[in-house]
């Protein structure tokens, strides 16, 4: 009897081993297969880096939605797309190919329509910045994402860039300039005609419906995020804005350059958000009790410390310092919980509806002429 007893627990612990072995092999192989993305609107001037890009291992390209058929032929054209992954109508599309996540490149305003096809069929969304054109369509969006169980994640050009990383690394884990005290963010570039941007790009950005605004939403929301970011989600205390229209004739609708000042308890930013800078320019000082941290660009920053006689130059790359260079490969190694989406990290729902707020809250006081505060 304890001969077959010992015979029943081994046969027992073989099956038990299989199955477990199985099990593993099956969770690393769905770990590493392609996540299947689609294209919610292509007429935001950055969608050639989805509908462009080279083949990858970590993802794969199922549908590209645009409501425009004149936009989506041309652009099919251009990318050399498949004629059997282009659709006019969103829902469509989903229930088709049915991606297990979404990349919006329309307009501002069309965000919270995506979310809200996407969220109650469990898919993963990534918005071009900023997360919303308001904080009702931000929260709603919050909503749809939480209820599902989605990735609701924003995408900023900043977040790439190795100097992001470096400073906050420098801040938190050196304490190289002290306590921050104040933060100065220049985002811009001549102007969207000036540069030459697509009609359909330049149609939504400089309607006040589709983009919530000019250079102040445009440009404005980099400095937000990343000063969101630093204070690790601490909530502002006021903010204050200045919009002007330098430029009437071409952009009648929105302003074309703003300067908002956002006051927190024990330090201040100052972000300058342009359409008339002579270049374009992403960089940013960042200053503290002992000493302060310049961006030249997205690699190059100058750095001092109060006993230091003048600056010292430094460049990072993504061999020094950690960072995604690829935006989805980000978004797929979160999909894939690779990674983790930290609260208020730049790409988070928690640090992009802060974003929304100091936005609308600029909004208000460049038009009321008056400091609003955050309640």
């Amino acid at each position: 009897m304890k001969i077959k007893n010992n015979k029943l627990l081994l046969a027992m612990t073989r099956l038990f081993f299989s199955v477990t072995c199985l099990l593993f092999f099956c969770a690393v192989n769905a770990q590493n297969k392609p996540v299947r993305i689609a294209v919610a609107g292509i007429a935001h001037g950055h969608s050639g880096w989805i509908l462009g890009h080279k083949p990858v291992g970590y993802m794969t390209l199922t549908g590209v939605y645009e409501k425009d058929p004149v936009l989506l032929k041309k652009s099919a054209q251009h990318f050399k797309l498949n004629d059997n992954i282009l659709y006019n109508d969103l829902e469509t599309m989903l229930d088709k190919v049915k991606p297990e996540a979404v990349v919006a490149f329309g307009s501002i305003y069309d965000h919270l329509a995506v979310v809200k096809a996407c969220a109650p069929r469990g898919i993963h969304v990534m918005v071009e910045k900023p997360l919303a054109v308001s904080v009702k369509d931000a929260l709603e969006m919050e909503s749809f994402a939480k209820k599902y169980n989605i990735l609701l994640l924003t995408n900023y050009e900043t977040s790439w860039y190795p100097v992001t990383a470096k400073s906050y690394q420098l801040i938190y884990d050196s304490s190289y300039i002290g306590e921050m005290r104040k933060a100065v963010f220049h985002h811009g570039h001549q102007g969207p005609k000036e540069i030459g941007v697509g009609k359909e790009f330049f149609d939504w950005l400089t309607d006040p419906v589709q983009n919530g605004g000019g250079a102040i939403i445009d440009f404005g929301c980099y400095g937000a995020n990343i000063m969101t970011w630093l204070t690790k989600g601490e909530k502002p205390v006021s903010v204050s804005a200045v919009t002007r229209q330098f430029k009437p004739a071409i952009y009648p609708k929105v302003d074309d350059e703003a300067t908002i000042i956002v006051s927190y308890p024990k330090s201040q930013a100052i972000i300058q958000a342009s359409w008339n800078w002579p270049f374009s320019r992403k960089d940013m000082e960042l200053y503290g009790n002992t000493g302060y941290i310049k961006t030249a660009d997205n690699t190059q920053m100058y750095i001092r410390r109060e006993n230091d006689k003048s600056d010292q130059s430094r460049s990072y790359t993504t061999a020094d310092i950690r960072v995604y260079e690829d935006p989805f490969e980000y978004f797929t190694d979160a999909i894939r919980k690779k990674i983790q989406v930290d609260a208020y990290s730049l790409y988070s729902l928690e640090n992009n509806i802060m974003v929304v707020k100091i936005l609308e809250a600029a909004r208000e006081s460049a038009k009321s002429g008056k400091i609003v505060e955050m309640k």
